[in-house]
């Protein structure tokens, strides 16, 4: 499926537009479904005319934006050494990754954070171990935050603005068990906030369940969120709760004071 178009009369030839917003074009044509593009899918999923491609994309390489092995284009270096550069990844995640760890090895499936960008989340970071789950978004990729633990946490301490630009982007039925209806969604946040983290049970992928806790930043104010999600039969909400729970407010500690806590409590799952 292509990416969301930009308008496309905006970013072709007309010299009233910038070489940016044809740069921009081409970079939101990859994705983590398409890493790799020759120059023909390129133009179609940047929407840009072939001749304003193959200049902005020739240029792009020789900038290090993009890298071109062969015939075909993929994501350059130099974006990926500028990426270590950007707060959420630089704060937000040197903060964070000390306690994902220790969530890790206590749950023993996958952990992920991460921050709501519009009505998705971006996925920060994600430890994964040796058992893979394909099916979730890799870092730097996004997730309905509707239907996914992650977004549902965030969304719970988030305020009224921010909830209602969500449900007005459309709740999207993933699965068969995807909360579709502003008001039911309305009502699972009010739960999550009261009991301090996030269930959620094959709302995204079907076999896949969640369990979130928030992260807040020095204001008090809800930043990130922390997840183990894996296999339904493995992620049981009373087992996983309360480590999820812990691991959120060590990582609020250490995010919100931007220094390393000391010493950090064990996580142990209940037998």
């Amino acid at each position: 499926m292509s990416p969301i178009p930009r308008d496309a009369r905006s970013v072709g030839d007309d010299p009233a537009t910038g070489s940016l917003e044809r740069a921009a074009a081409l970079l939101d044509a990859f994705d983590a479904a398409h890493r790799e593009l020759g120059l023909a899918k390129l133009v179609e999923r940047s929407g840009l005319p072939r001749s304003t491609v193959h200049r902005t994309a020739s240029r792009m390489v020789q900038l290090g934006w993009l890298d071109k092995p062969g015939d075909r284009y993929r994501i350059g270096n130099r974006l990926f050494e500028l990426s270590g550069l950007v707060p959420v990844r630089h704060e937000l995640r040197e903060a964070v990754l000390p306690y994902l760890q220790d969530l890790y090895a206590a749950a023993r499936t996958t952990v992920q954070l991460g921050v709501l960008d519009s009505a998705r989340v971006l996925v920060v970071e994600k430890i994964t171990g040796h058992r893979p789950m394909p099916m979730l978004s890799q870092v730097g990729g996004v997730v309905p935050a509707h239907c996914s633990g992650l977004g549902r946490v965030i969304l719970a301490w988030s305020d009224e603005e921010t909830i209602e630009a969500v449900v007005a982007s459309g709740l999207s039925r993933r699965t068969p068990r995807t909360i579709t209806s502003p008001e039911v969604l309305r009502r699972e946040l009010v739960a999550i906030h009261e009991r301090g983290w996030a269930y959620e049970r094959e709302e995204g992928n079907l076999g896949v369940s969640c369990v979130a806790g928030p992260i807040f930043d020095f204001t008090g104010k809800v930043a990130a969120a922390l997840s183990v999600t894996g296999p339904t039969a493995v992620v049981h909400p009373d087992r996983v709760g309360p480590a999820v729970r812990m691991a959120s407010a060590a990582a609020t500690r250490a995010y919100s004071t931007r220094r390393w806590a000391a010493p950090r409590p064990q996580l142990e799952l209940p037998s």
